[in-house]
């Protein structure tokens, strides 16, 4: 992690603190450990998650809390991610230990997964973060473009991992 700019690491209570928080929601015809493969797959991110190009797991497998990966993402920057939840078929979060830009300062997100018990799952999926200075008003321009494009994500997230979980049927 050289080069970089650290952040305020955060827990999973930091979704009700920040005032940035978006939340999505899906339902995926898929069971849960498939769900979970598809976060576990570093190729399959690049593929649903616009930003992202490249996703490198800097901790052994199985992955679980303290796990840590780097994401490279579109505008040259790199966020330096630790595990906070990981729970197999169920939830995982990380937050951000460090970025290559000095923008972020607090960033989270939260997937969380029910079983609905035919086949299909919902996938709800929080972010939440604060950005390092600059004027605060604006967050209130961003939110309404940040839920879109989050929106936008999930749903390349639901036909991914439907797709992914027809092939291995």
């Amino acid at each position: 992690m050289s080069d970089y700019f650290e952040c305020t690491p955060v827990g999973l209570e930091f979704l009700e603190q920040s005032k940035n928080v978006y939340r999505s929601e899906v339902v995926v015809r898929a069971t849960p450990e498939q769900i979970f493969e598809v976060f576990e797959d570093e190729v399959a991110w690049t593929v649903w998650a616009l930003p992202i190009q490249r996703v490198e797991w800097t901790s052994p497998k199985p992955f679980g809390i303290g796990t840590t990966r780097t994401v490279y993402m579109m505008g040259d920057m790199n966020g330096y991610e630790e595990f906070i939840a990981w729970e197999p078929g169920k939830r995982m979060a990380f937050t951000f230990l460090g970025c290559s830009k000095e923008n972020p300062e607090k960033f989270l997100e939260d997937y969380r997964v029910t079983d609905l018990g035919d086949g299909t799952c919902r996938v709800v999926w929080y972010m939440a973060m604060e950005k390092r200075g600059g004027p605060k008003w604006s967050d209130a321009l961003t939110r309404p473009i940040m839920r879109m494009a989050n929106q936008w994500m999930f749903r390349r997230f639901k036909k991914y991992t439907e797709e992914f979980a027809q092939k291995a049927s």
